[in-house]
Order: C-alpha cells, then structure tokens, then sequence
C-alpha cells in the first residue's frame, strides 16, 4: 500500500544528508500592559465617535477574545500626534532594543555563538530603518562581518512564516549552517487618533507590540537539542487582493489597510490550499498533530477552525496568544510556535501544518515534523 506520509529517507534526500529544524525560539514584549479597561476609556479620549459607532467599537472590544496588549509607551504618550521624523526615531531605537533582547535569548536557548550564524533575517513592516535592523545587531552581538543578511519588510502578518520558509530555502543549498531570524513590530507607533475608518479602529483594538526571534539549523545530529524539522513550505498569492491588507504611508505615518472581507478570504480558501499543499508532500489533514496557526484576530481563527474542522484543543495556543497580547503582526506566529514547544509533547514522526497570512493578500505555509 502506497504511505501518506514523508518517510525519513525522503525527506533526507529533499533536505540533505543533515536535517533541517527549528532549534530555539524567544519572545519578548514591552513593560507597558494595556487592558480592556483602558481600551474603553480612552475610545471616549481618543475617537470623537458617534453613539451608535461608540456601541459597535465597544462589541468588537467585547468579542475580540483579547484580555491585554503591551506597548513601548505608556497609552496616553501613544495615543499623542507626533510627526513622523519622531516616531522614525522611535522605532528604531526600540527595535533595536527587543531585537537585540529575543536575538540574545535565542541563541542563548540553542546553544550557538553569534559568529556560528550564516544568516541573520530580520522582519518588520511596522517602520522602516536603513541601515536594517540587522547591521545594529551585527554590531551589538558579534556576529561575522561577512553574515548573509536578508531584511523583510512588506509582507506584514505573514513575514514570520514566510522567513522561516526563506531560511530552509538558504540551508537547503548549503551542507550545514544556523540561520537566525529576528521579527520585531511596533504597530503603537502607527496609531492615528484622527483616522476614523473602521479599519483603524478596529487595529487600534486588535494590534500589540513584541517581537521574536527563531533559530533555524542544518548541521550533524550528534546530541544536538533541536525542535521540529521543516520538511516543506509552500507560498500562495490570492490574484486581485492587493487591496485587502497593508499600509499607506501618509504625512501623519502609516495608515492600516484591513478589508472587512479578510477573514472570508481565509474561509474561501484555506481548505483548498491546505488540502493541495498536503497532497504535494503525500499528507492528508488527518495525518498533523499540530496547528501552529497566525491568531490575525477572533473570526479569522474561528473561521480557520470550521473549514478545517479542528477542535478547539488544535488551536488553543493561537487563541492563547491573541488573548495574552493581541496580534503582533510577523511577530505572532513565533510566538505560537514558541506555545507549542513548549507546552506540547509530541512523539518523534509527528506532522504539523504552520501558517500565516499577509498582505498581497497572501498565505505563507510549512510542513513540520517532531524529532
């Protein structure tokens, strides 16, 4: 009978003689901790809204599933205009501050100097800095001077993923090395108090500020911690939805771009593209284990959960991150992996699906296995 699944054999012959795996992973989040109170009262402060918009802001508030956030100011600083040259400035050099911090810490975790890394990808889209934040942290950790640097920047929530994928692109084509990948967002720091469009003030409830770092490795196993491997990843552009997520850079900063019709993008969608994605790597849905899914908001995972017909117990960790800091952009889906490595005891074989979403409007996908 024909097998279902990606025997150890081919997925050495797809990935070389040494695996390819996730061997740490960190996160980090400012000291600032914003709870729903807070959100509520300054709804009142913040947008001039009318009664029945005050009453519809207030149920997304409600139905959000998100308990507490944390931002780099305290809110009533984050929530005055500033011009952009100020919050440029911010960003940068609070970026630079919890990348370093997650970098540290996860190399720290997987047992590796700076100077063993050969790629270093940073990810952020919520400010831009050139030089990248990655030449800062070459400079402040001792990586190489001759290190690969790759900065990612415009593929908003699906980044993480998506570098994750660009770093098993990179080991595949080499016979060892340690790619490290850095994400940091700041979307504090695109709040726009005078922009009443639903798509910003659904962001100002929905958005938190963190950052994570991963660690992605091909080298010997010879007593080697190392977490799952990667065995696949796939990406895929929806045609004709440029419009449905993203940023406008205006005088004032950036300005979200979130089509209401997102999460019924995902729901039209997903289980096509999870199904053939599978298919193509000799899986079916019922052979994963794990679902380390982007939580990009409550109806987007819940929309997720029913057209793939997961139980709640697949996903919890998703929801867990949504609720202890909201979403956190390319930040987001480390986080959840960082939830299911360490909380989920997996036997050596098993298969899980990781999955992002972004702008374009895009989805950004791996196929894991437990050693």
């Amino acid at each position: 009978m024909e097998q279902s699944f990606i025997t150890e054999t081919q997925s050495r012959q797809l990935n070389g003689s040494n695996p390819i795996s996730i061997a740490a992973t960190s996160t980090a989040v400012p000291s600032n901790e914003v709870g729903l109170e807070e959100v509520r009262r300054y709804l009142d402060i913040v947008f001039p809204l009318s009664e029945s918009r005050r009453g519809t802001m207030l149920e997304v508030i409600e139905n959000a599933q998100i308990e507490k956030r944390y931002i780099i100011f305290p809110l009533e600083y984050t929530v005055q205009p500033r011009p952009l040259e100020q919050t440029s400035k911010e960003y940068a050099e609070h970026s630079v501050c919890l990348g370093r911090r997650v970098a540290a810490q996860c190399l720290q975790r997987a047992g590796i100097a700076p100077k063993e890394v050969d790629l270093l990808i940073t990810v952020s889209c919520t400010g831009i800095m050139i030089p990248s934040l990655d030449a800062y942290l070459i400079n402040h950790l001792g990586f190489r001077s001759d290190v690969r640097r790759l900065p990612i920047t415009e593929l908003g929530c699906a980044a993480g993923s998506a570098a994750l994928g660009r770093a098993w692109d990179f080991l595949r084509g080499v016979p060892e090395g340690n790619v490290l990948i850095v994400a940091v967002e700041l979307p504090s720091l695109t709040f726009q108090a005078r922009n009443l469009t639903p798509a910003n003030l659904i962001s100002s409830v929905l958005f938190g500020d963190g950052a994570a770092a991963a660690l992605v490795t091909k080298r010997p196993e010879n007593g080697h911690r190392s977490g799952p491997k990667i065995l696949a990843t796939q990406s895929h552009l929806f045609p004709e939805t440029t419009e449905a997520m993203g940023f406008e850079l205006k005088d004032s900063g950036l300005h979200i771009v979130l089509s209401k019709d997102v999460p019924q993008l995902i729901r039209d969608h997903i289980r096509q593209l999870v199904d053939s994605f599978l298919a193509k790597n000799g899986l079916k849905q019922q052979d994963l284990s794990a679902f380390v899914l982007h939580p990009g908001g409550q109806k987007l995972l819940q929309f997720v959960e029913d057209e793939l017909g997961l139980a709640r117990e697949h996903t919890q960790y998703s929801w867990d991150v949504l609720r202890k800091v909201g979403n956190l952009s390319s930040a987001s889906v480390l986080f959840v992996l960082q939830e299911t490595l360490e909380r989920t005891k997996l036997a050596a074989g098993s298969k899980g699906l990781l999955a992002a979403f972004g702008p374009g409007f895009s989805a950004e996908m791996l196929l894991l296995e437990w050693a």
